[in-house]
């Protein structure tokens, strides 16, 4: 029901995913990310577990493979699920049941992996695969987008489109970007819509609050708008 991509920028460290679907809310359920140790995407006839515990073995140190072994190990209905995952030294590994809704599939690169099910074929993966790929040098919540609207193009969820989701983590504990569409008939549109608001807005906002560098933030009101004008002057990639 589902096509998503998780990347690794290997220019900045930052980590992403973006997803879409002909599912309601699709981000709230099947994306989990955390700074420092991964992420994770659970697909098909998701289970709502495989994010959490997936999280939890890749922040003890299991690689991505042997999350997701141990994922479907405890899982009888593994067959229908479909998962994907990035490890925190950047490897990759997912899982297709063999049950999972046709057309399903997932590939795999060195520094990014996708996953979809429902599809319309194998071209959707392959599509956003090379708009990733393609779109080397493109901001990388933007190449993110880029693949997302590549699969659309090349056939997307064959039942349509209704929720979208892009969510990038850097060294911050904290989320970078945390954007979601639950439920809109141009779901990939709003999305690039929500990254460009964000891109003018919070991304310079964010850099006078708390980080791992200056625990407390910019607290000065005149010196946080020095910064916010200078961060908006130098721009965001």
């Amino acid at each position: 029901m589902t096509f998503s991509i998780i990347a690794r920028d290997e220019d900045t460290g930052r980590i992403g995913v973006a997803v879409a679907s002909k599912f309601f809310a699709v981000g709230a359920r099947s994306v989990f990310v955390r700074t420092g140790v991964g992420a994770v995407v659970s697909q098909a006839f998701f289970n709502p577990y495989y994010g959490p515990r997936g999280l939890a073995l890749l922040a003890a140190g299991a690689a991505a493979a042997d999350t997701i072994r141990l994922l479907i190990a405890a899982d009888q209905g593994s067959h229908m699920r479909q998962v994907h995952v990035m490890d925190r030294s950047g490897q990759f590994a997912a899982h297709t049941g063999d049950a999972c809704a046709d057309w399903c599939g997932h590939l795999g690169r060195r520094a990014f992996s996708v996953a979809g099910n429902t599809l319309a074929g194998a071209d959707v993966l392959d599509a956003m695969a090379a708009a990733y790929e393609e779109n080397d040098g493109t901001a990388f919540a933007r190449r993110l987008i880029a693949a997302l609207e590549a699969g659309e193009a090349a056939g997307g969820d064959t039942r349509g489109r209704q929720s979208a989701a892009l969510i990038v983590h850097d060294r911050e504990e904290y989320s970078l970007l945390d954007l979601r569409v639950d439920d809109h008939p141009g779901p990939l549109a709003e999305i690039a819509r929500l990254e460009e608001v964000a891109r003018q807005s919070w991304v310079h906002f964010r850099r006078v609050l708390p980080s791992a560098r200056n625990p407390s933030g910019i607290l000065d009101g005149a010196e946080c708008h020095a910064w916010i004008t200078a961060s908006i002057a130098e721009g965001y990639e």
